[in-house]
């Protein structure tokens, strides 16, 4: 990449969209299948995500040209998945890259014979493959690895693509494999990270009993002391769905909380994000950041709330039904871009963590809610215990 010249960087990247643009316009599944398959690493791709990090318009000459820019929706997240997937950014290639699949299966319905099927095929392993290794980042950075089960929707939806009448179904059967490899991994995946979610549930109700304890018996005049206590003593309270008085957090002088507890009232997950980003170095020290970004899912509780509460307010008889366009409307209020699929993993996950109580239509992209307690209380203790 050192002796790369920008005329020469611009050459391949134009010479790779030639041959996208004409594998697509002469139906040669084999040669379009060679430029979606990253985790070859084979010498053309590398090249090419070299000529990516020095030519940074490579979008703009994608959107300019009527050849390209039919298949811009495909290309440009696909381009920015291959510079990061180099560059060891694994959760953005994946995220960038499932945008990319997306928009290759919108075009792959239209199609109207089986041509592609072999493209289809390597989106589905490369899917697979660049969800594990971005679980394996997020595990190492001591998050919850997730994206083996967004890939798993993602595959679900191409099965439904493929399940119908016609040439292309005979993919189904590759899908299914792909999606079997999915859930024996995922199935690995529970069974350890289910020993280690009874470990945090543990420590995290250890760490409740024994510093409640050592704020009742600390001496009330120490109040460097109680501020020490309740500087770990809130975020574990937070997590266990009980939330501290301002009058409280200006008392000791912990006003780093004091915009996560107005994001957990109002559902605001804008506000919970910038609150974590603006007070990092600070929650990273005491090592409670972890903690705090689990708040999210009781975030996202409180936001739904709040959009039921609404309808009920308008029409009682269909508050329990929430279509999942409106969270999606509301989230981008708060300046936060997630599609459909995304919202509904959101949802799975809330589902399956106790936060709330109800099931999908998927078929009208509704999460209908029960009509007793839709959204339970902790009730001190941590989520899905």
């Amino acid at each position: 990449m050192a002796h790369l010249s920008m005329g020469e960087a611009h050459r391949r990247i134009t010479e790779y969209l030639n041959r996208f643009s004409d594998s697509i316009s002469s139906q040669d599944g084999a040669s379009l299948s060679q430029l979606l398959s990253f985790s070859s690493n084979t010498p053309s791709l590398l090249s090419l995500a070299d000529a990516l990090n020095l030519f940074q318009d490579a979008n703009r000459l994608i959107k300019q040209s009527d050849k390209y820019s039919q298949f811009s929706e495909i290309l440009v997240p696909l381009f920015r998945s291959l510079q990061s997937y180099h560059l060891g950014n694994l959760l953005d290639a994946y995220h960038a890259y499932e945008k990319s699949s997306n928009a290759f299966i919108q075009e792959f319905r239209n199609w109207e014979s089986a041509w592609a099927l072999e493209a289809l095929y390597v989106v589905a392993y490369e899917i697979r493959i660049l969800a594990e290794r971005a679980d394996e980042e997020l595990a190492s950075n001591g998050k919850s690895p997730e994206k083996l089960k967004g890939a798993g929707s993602f595959l679900m939806k191409v099965f439904g693509v493929l399940a119908g009448k016609g040439p292309k179904r005979v993919g189904a059967l590759y899908v299914t494999c792909q999606l079997f490899k999915i859930y024996f991994k995922s199935l690995l995946l529970y069974h350890r990270s289910s020993s280690l979610q009874l470990i945090y549930f543990s420590i995290t109700l250890q760490a409740d009993h024994k510093l409640s304890y050592a704020l009742s018996h600390c001496n009330p005049r120490s109040e460097t002391n109680i501020r020490m206590i309740l500087k770990y003593l809130i975020p574990v309270k937070l997590s266990i769905g009980i939330l501290p008085k301002t009058c409280l957090l200006e008392r000791y002088n912990l006003l780093e909380y004091e915009k996560i507890v107005q994001a957990l009232e109002r559902g605001d997950l804008r506000l919970l994000r910038c609150a974590l980003q603006e007070h990092e170095d600070r929650f990273l020290r005491s090592g409670v950041y972890l903690v705090l970004e689990k708040l999210e899912l009781q975030v996202y509780q409180r936001l739904l709330k709040k959009i039921y509460i609404i309808q009920k307010q308008k029409d009682p008889n269909r508050a329990h039904q929430l279509k999942l366009e409106v969270i999606v409307k509301a989230l981008k209020w708060l300046e936060i871009d997630m599609d459909l699929d995304e919202v509904e993993c959101i949802m799975s996950i809330l589902i399956y963590k106790n936060l709330m109580k109800g099931y999908f239509a998927h078929k009208s992209k509704v999460v209908v809610l029960s009509k007793q307690d839709p959204f339970p209380k902790l009730n001190g203790k941590p989520v899905n215990s």
